[in-house]
């Protein structure tokens, strides 16, 4: 583990005073050495990231593909919301508008005396070792993140944004990352919160986001592959995903279409709280409405497009919601 750490901290130094410490002087944001330093940890993450789905993941969809691959454009709309979030694009909006907000709030906290609980060191000797406290935040986040995706399904407005997700008809490697730019920032909101308030170092945090990131790309996977009778009730895959997203014309008492598998890593959460569904057939993808027969509802084709109809979507479900009340 240390000798990864070593290799990492050498590249991120290297990569920082090679290409990213110019381009700042250049733009007369020397001020923002610090933070920018930091993030380019995370444009290594991305970049490695990019690297596993292109010479791993992407051979594997090719070798047992679940379906032939008709629509081109879509996919290529799925990789420019990869490249966006991966390579630190929508990071560094972020920095700009949510980051310091965030600074500020957990600095008077700690001003206060609120501290984080620190769980790595929660049982000293243990928990402590890097290994074990990497495998602790991971089965934390998972939870947070199965609660949040439950209602992302299952409260009217949060549907709205989350819908761009489902909306793909052509599943693949790249489009864990199609989602609604509000819906990533709310939901990168939680996630900051969560790991702020149990003290997750800054290093194991960005091991934790792209362990998840790269489990969800082949989760989303158009690849024919199943980890067997044990395997898949340890870790998500492309046959259990895509059960989440396949197209259902039955809907839940809330309206929505998905009402299983919301785990991103661990089905034990499916298990635990009974949303889980072993029997996938690898079916057809997307949104029961965007169906002939459903009504045939467009979600938009492109990028704009899709966050556009989004926030209509969104402000619909408001009015609903307000005429209701």
């Amino acid at each position: 583990m240390d000798t990864i750490n070593h290799f990492i901290g050498m590249a991120q130094a290297w990569l920082f005073e090679t290409l990213i410490q110019p381009v700042l002087y250049q733009l007369g944001f020397a001020g923002a050495l610090e933070d920018a330093y930091d993030g380019t940890l995370w444009l290594l993450a991305g970049v490695a990231q990019i690297i596993v789905l292109v010479c791993l993941i992407g051979p594997l969809q090719r070798w047992r593909p679940v379906e032939k691959v008709l629509d081109r454009k879509e996919i290529r709309l799925d990789v420019l919301y990869t490249l966006i979030h991966r390579l630190g694009l929508f990071r560094v909006a972020l920095f700009f508008t949510i980051d310091p907000l965030w600074d500020s709030v957990f600095g008077q906290l700690h001003v206060w005396g609120l501290s984080a609980l620190q769980l790595d060191n929660l049982w000293p000797g243990v928990t402590d070792n890097a290994l074990v406290s990497l495998v602790v935040y991971l089965l934390i986040f998972d939870l947070v993140e199965y609660v949040y995706h439950r209602a992302q399904h299952n409260v009217e407005w949060m549907w709205q944004l989350h819908a761009v997700h489902h909306s793909t008809r052509q599943m693949t490697m790249w489009s864990d990352n199609r989602n609604h730019l509000l819906d990533d920032l709310l939901h990168d909101t939680a996630i900051v919160v969560i790991s702020q308030l149990i003290g997750v170092p800054p290093a194991q945090f960005v091991a934790i986001v792209a362990i998840t990131q790269l489990v969800e790309s082949l989760s989303h996977a158009n690849l024919r592959v199943s980890f067997g009778k044990i395997g898949q009730r340890l870790l998500v895959g492309p046959k259990f995903h895509r059960e989440h997203h396949a197209i259902a014309y039955e809907t839940t008492p809330t309206g929505k279409v998905i009402g299983n598998n919301y785990a991103v890593l661990f089905p034990i959460w499916d298990i635990l709280f009974r949303t889980a569904c072993f029997k996938g057939n690898y079916g057809a993808t997307g949104i029961a409405d965007q169906l002939p027969e459903g009504g045939g509802r467009d979600y938009g084709r492109g990028f704009f497009a899709q966050q556009w109809l989004g926030l209509r979507r969104l402000a619909g479900a408001f009015r609903r919601r307000q005429r209701g009340a």
